[in-house]
């Protein structure tokens, strides 16, 4: 929203500058985001005469003229072609930057003639797009004055209206709060009715269906149309609007004025005798004045005529029936159009008008019939002509009810100790009618609902900077850290995946709905109703997908080699219970040729990755239940991680084939996902104090052995089972070699695990390790069934 001080003051009696306007505005809450003031960028130019234009000696288009200027006479050398003896322009000086030709005024000579300076044109000032020649000024202007005041030029203030405030879409609405912050006084124009000299013969009609529940309107016959005064088209292009005619004019000046969009009908082109605010029809279409054809549909308000659609309710009008240069008959319209069905109008049919705006965000409905007889007002002022009676249909929507409100809910809830004299005198400034126990708000603040809207309102018109200044009291820290333990975990779990040299990806939580179903989701409850792209029309039941996606998009750039990790929410279904946290990573291993041969197997460097963010989570010991994992994995390369027979933590594997030809990525790709809150919160210890280090003094033992055990069995219930036999002397057992081939049965495998003796306070004998191993070897078979390979 635009608008100029002199603007501000048709509505506002204050002598206050552009920047004290701005002071205040962003006090009172709005938004300023731009002040553009012509006098920073014109300072150095000022109204200056030639007295004499003779022909350049070595230049048939160019004239050297004698100005008089604030800066004494100067000799100027001119191109334009209507430099004359007597005329009055606008005079650059040596040294002035010229906005409209990006250039620093030096004396420089011109054809062997010096110029000491420059005569502008409009379009080198900005203040026209192009222009034929320099600037031709009213003789009575002085010399020497600065270019700004000739010119008619003033700030422009642009500010961000928020959506719940439709009046400050109006410079009545912004004075009327600029007075209420003690700018200066408001100036309540009410505009008395037109009598109407005859029974208008189009009449207007509303369908009931709510899309406009108020039409009014009335004729006006003999009108001269044609351009607008001076200042009419000053008032509409300081703004960034371009005049049209006077018809026109007078209907962007009064939305712009009091936030109130009408339309101007050509009454000879409409047919019927009526106009009709309805729902369109199957079939229907608007020819708009944007010159483009729009569909309708029945979901969408028109105005029609006897012939069909005319226009657009609150949108735009038709082309048909606009007014031109050759109008006699003009039909005014004012209504007010509903704000949901007027923004679904203009989102579905791509148009966003000045009108739409406004209506979308639900202006002043008792604004109908005022801002008529305002248009009735203009149109026989600028273009004469004789105004039959009004005509309505409808009626517009109930005026906001009474708020009750207790004044010293101000100090209640603000913390502002404002006396209640000035609480009423806040709120009746603003236009509310303020009773001994209740306010009732203005017709075009029907955001304000309740006594905290009403706070709101006193606080923001007292300023913020009163509220008074007192310190939060101290808390203390809660026991255990700020952190929950799931919070905790997160973050852990974040900086291992950091640590093992994962980049972080913060990607959708929606997606597709057919891959959300090759990866257990794309229930009809997880599916958007409105999604922000035909793509991403699903709730994720996994972050793999978006990795896949991502590792893919990466690739196809030139970059294979990608290790991502995210950690955010999946979806199960649509209740509280099926979201939950997960951190998914994924492993796309390109490594370049090497004549070492290939590196260790990416499947089993992920499930090291995974081993420590477990361990850094706090998880307990897991058990590995191999080809158990989800479809989506590949089924002899993948296990799953879980807490006893249904708990599941964490799986792990290859990406099926199948996965990666559905999202078009070429493999071999391995991930793994942990379901963060299925660890159990460990138990709380007595102390966070170590215990100390003890080392044994005696030197280690190694003892290796060869287990035959089933082809099925994991590795990783052996090396339980062997570790469990003596726990105060193995220090450490693991499988160093796996081997299945001569020798070994079919169905079976030979698990080697190195076994790590640590005694601590003799050296073993041999009779004692012969007996340990004994223990071990037995253990391992009642465990897993495991016989020594001979």
């Amino acid at each position: 929203m635009k608008f100029t001080l002199s603007w501000l003051r048709d509505h506002l009696e204050t002598n206050a500058s552009a920047a004290e306007v701005v002071e205040a505005m962003t006090m009172a809450g709005l938004e300023v985001e731009h002040v553009e003031d012509p006098a920073s960028k014109l300072a150095a130019f000022s109204v200056a005469k030639i007295v004499e234009a003779v022909q350049h000696p070595n230049a048939d288009r160019l004239r050297v003229c004698q100005v008089d200027t604030k800066d004494g006479r100067k000799e100027i050398v001119c191109g334009a072609p209507n430099a004359r003896p007597g005329l009055t322009t606008i005079y650059a000086p040596l040294g002035a930057y010229v906005p409209g030709s990006g250039i620093t005024l030096e004396a420089r000579p011109v054809r062997g003639v010096v110029s000491n300076g420059m005569l502008c044109s409009a379009a080198e000032l900005e203040v026209a797009e192009e222009s034929n020649g320099i600037m031709e000024l009213p003789d009575d202007l002085a010399v020497g004055a600065p270019a700004t005041e000739a010119l008619g030029l003033e700030a422009v203030i642009d500010f961000e209206v928020t959506p719940n405030r439709p009046d400050w879409l109006g410079v009545q609405g912004i004075a009327r709060d600029l007075a209420a912050a003690g700018v200066g006084t408001f100036k309540d124009q009410k505009v008395a009715p037109v009598p109407g000299k005859f029974p208008s013969p189009i009449d207007v009609k509303v369908d009931g269906s709510g899309a406009c529940p108020v039409f009014a309107g009335r004729l006006i016959r003999g009108v001269k149309n044609g351009p607008s005064p001076a200042w009419l088209q000053q008032r509409l292009t300081s703004i960034g609007l371009r005049p049209i005619s006077a018809l026109v004019d007078i209907t962007n000046l009064i939305s712009f004025d009091r936030a109130k969009p009408l339309h101007v009908y050509d009454a000879a082109k409409l047919s019927g005798g009526f106009l009709e605010a309805r729902l369109g029809r199957e079939g229907e279409s608007v020819e708009a004045l944007d010159g483009k054809t729009y569909a309708v549909t029945p979901d969408v308000c028109v105005i029609a005529d006897a012939s069909g659609p005319v226009g657009l309710g609150g949108v735009m009008g038709g082309e048909a029936t606009g007014v031109s240069e050759t109008t006699t008959d003009v039909f005014i319209e004012s209504a007010w159009f509903d704000p949901i069905r007027t923004a679904q109008t203009g989102r579905s049919l791509g148009i966003n008008s000045d009108a739409q705006y406004r209506f979308a965000r639900g202006i002043d409905p008792h604004s109908t019939l005022p801002a008529l007889e305002l248009a009735t007002k203009l149109v026989l002022e600028l273009c004469g002509g004789e105004p039959s009676e009004v005509v309505v249909a409808g009626e517009a929507p109930a005026a906001p009810g009474p708020i009750p409100f207790d004044r010293s809910y101000v100090k209640k809830l603000s913390g502002l100790d404002v006396p209640p004299a000035r609480v009423d005198e806040i709120l009746t400034r603003l236009g509310f009618k303020v009773a001994a126990t209740e306010v009732t708000p203005p017709s075009w603040r029907r955001d304000v609902e309740g006594k905290a809207d009403l706070v709101e309102e006193v606080a923001r018109i007292e300023g913020f900077a009163a509220l008074p200044v007192e310190p939060l009291p101290e808390v203390s820290p809660p026991i255990g850290g700020a952190l929950t333990p799931r919070q905790a975990r997160i973050r852990a779990a974040r900086r291992a995946m950091a640590a093992l040299g994962y980049a972080e990806t913060i990607t959708w939580s929606f997606m597709r709905k057919e891959w959300a179903a090759m990866f257990g989701g794309g229930q009809p409850e997880l599916v958007i109703t409105n999604p922000i792209a035909s793509d991403l029309d699903c709730m994720r039941p996994s972050i793999l997908p978006n990795l896949i996606e991502a590792a893919g998009r990466n690739a196809r750039r030139g970059y294979p080699d990608a290790a991502l990790f995210e950690v955010g929410p999946i979806y199960r279904g649509d209740q509280p219970a099926d979201q939950s946290t997960a951190v998914a990573a994924l492993l796309a291993p390109n490594p370049p040729k090497h004549w070492a041969g290939a590196p260790e197997d990416p499947l089993f460097a992920l499930k090291a990755d995974l081993t420590k963010l477990l361990d850094e989570a706090g998880a307990p010991p897991l058990q590995i239940a191999q080809g158990q994992a989800s479809d989506w994995f590949h089924p002899g390369r993948s296990a799953r991680l879980q807490l006893g027979p249904k708990t599941v933590i964490a799986e792990f594997g290859e990406i099926h084939p199948r996965i990666l030809k559905a999202l078009d990525v070429e493999g071999p790709l391995y991930g793994f996902e942990v379901n963060v809150e299925a660890i159990p919160e460990p138990k709380k210890k007595p102390t966070k104090t170590r215990p100390a280090l003890a080392l044994s003094p005696l030197m280690p033992v190694r003892r290796d052995f060869a287990f035959v055990v089933d082809a099925a069995t994991p590795a990783g219930d052996l090396v339980k089972a062997v570790a469990g036999a003596d726990k105060a002397l193995i220090a450490e057992a693991r499988v160093f070699d796996v081997y299945q081939g001569k020798g070994v049965a079919e169905g079976a495998k030979s698990l080697a695990v190195e076994v790590v003796l640590a005694p601590r306070e003799k050296t073993l004998t041999d009779a004692e390790i012969e007996a340990l191993s004994a223990r071990i070897v037995a253990a391992a078979e009642k465990a897993v069934g495991a016989k020594l390979r001979t």
